[in-house]
């Protein structure tokens, strides 16, 4: 049985003349960028996020960088953030001239530990940009106190997380402005690139569409220097489809995850993803398992993991992988490297030892394949699999110890 970590083939044999009719309909029309598809996506995410403005982008990296222009963020300015998470969390901040600085995460949700933020706010620090990973919520009740503490804005990096919910509010527009991704391996994909930013600040969200075209409030008129960074209308009329299954993809994931925690709470070598409390509707775009490695975490050199030699440190995990993919199951890390061990950041002079537990978790993570139209019998094949490879793995490292 060959199991893919992800795949849009079975979702487009469910939608795929659906959206070839729409798609069709754009090409004769000859309006490809602008035009009533991307007014009526931008409506219906508005209503779907519950927000008064959506204003769709080039994509998710697009649309955090729009929402810290519009934030006026720059040069000087610090944003705190994670360091597990995509790369694009912190290049945004980067790009825009400002500083990220990255607090640990909490090593059972893999979120950014809550708890740590307000020791490395100052005078320089502008806004505070929490990442709702692999679909489970920050705790938002927290992040807004402290904004409102200490006059900050928040800027919600939803990703991943596209109609979970914090208590009664769906990520993204609960911060000044959320920031989603429509990747295609996102609960809501596009067929390319495309990303959109959600508010409902009026002033903001104007601030924002005028970025996003060269700075440009009408044609031929550039009040500062900002972007080419449209969505697509061909992309749009694809969202505009997807949308309507959004729910149902959503409840599916939720269905399977229920399964992986079934089929795998016996297992005494896995650690399941923790769902951070008051945290709703959890879309789980992924499935991380974290698998115990304690054996190497009492290794005092553990600091130098990623400077020395960084497989020795991660001997289960990876051995588990190989073994799975030889089975015909593919899985995927998230992430292999944090933000702050990247050669990209290597002058930026982070304290690993405040960052302990997001190296620690880089060694442990693993996603099981995971997406809506995944079988009950596939995940049960997974299942069987793993709990096989991890003890004999196990054995395997023991024995040559």
């Amino acid at each position: 049985m060959q199991i893919p970590p992800f795949t849009l083939n079975r979702q487009y044999q469910e939608i795929g003349s659906e959206i070839e009719t729409e798609v069709f309909k754009v090409l004769k029309g000859g309006q490809y960028i602008g035009g009533k598809e991307i007014t009526k996506f931008e409506e219906n995410f508005s209503k779907l996020i519950g927000v008064n403005n959506t204003i769709g982008c080039n994509s998710g990296t697009d649309a955090l960088v729009l929402a810290l222009r519009a934030l006026d963020i720059g040069e000087g300015d610090e944003v705190i953030t994670t360091s597990f998470s995509f790369f694009a969390t912190a290049e945004a901040i980067s790009i825009v001239g400002a500083t990220p600085i990255l607090v640990d995460i909490d090593p059972e949700t893999y979120l950014i530990n809550t708890e740590l933020i307000e020791q490395e706010i100052n005078s320089n620090t502008k806004a505070i940009m929490p990442v709702h990973l692999f679909g489970n919520a920050v705790n938002m009740t927290l992040i807004k106190s402290l904004a409102d503490k200490y006059d900050l804005k928040v800027i919600e990096d939803c990703a991943q997380a596209t109609c979970t919910m914090w208590e009664n509010s769906r990520v993204g527009s609960i911060g000044d402005i959320g920031c989603f991704s429509f990747f295609p391996t996102k609960n809501l994909g596009a067929a390319g690139d495309a990303g959109a930013v959600t508010t409902s600040d009026q002033k903001i969200a104007k601030k924002i569409r005028e970025l996003a075209i060269h700075g440009s409030p009408k044609r031929y008129h550039h009040n500062e220097i900002g972007y080419n960074s449209r969505l697509d209308t061909i992309q749009a009329a694809i969202l505009n489809i997807k949308i309507k299954y959004i729910s149902k993809w959503i409840n599916n994931r939720q269905i399977i995850a229920n399964n992986y925690f079934d089929l795998l709470e016996k297992n005494p070598f896995i650690c399941l993803p923790k769902i951070s409390s008051n945290s709703t509707n959890h879309s789980w775009n992924q499935f991380v398992i974290k698998l115990r490695n304690e054996k190497y975490f009492l290794n005092e050199d553990f600091l130098n993991l990623f400077e020395t030699d960084f497989e020795k440190y991660c001997t289960l995990r990876n051995l588990v992988k190989h073994q799975l993919f030889k089975k015909g199951i593919n899985s995927i890390i998230y992430y292999p490297i944090p933000i702050h061990a990247q050669i990209a950041y290597k002058n930026k002079n982070f304290s690993r030892k405040k960052l302990i537990n997001t190296e620690r978790i880089c060694t442990e993570v693993l996603s099981l394949p995971m997406f809506p139209e995944i079988s009950y019998e596939e995940q049960v094949y997974v299942a069987n699999n793993l709990n096989k490879v991890l003890e004999n793995c196990i054995e395997e490292i023991q024995i040559s110890a």
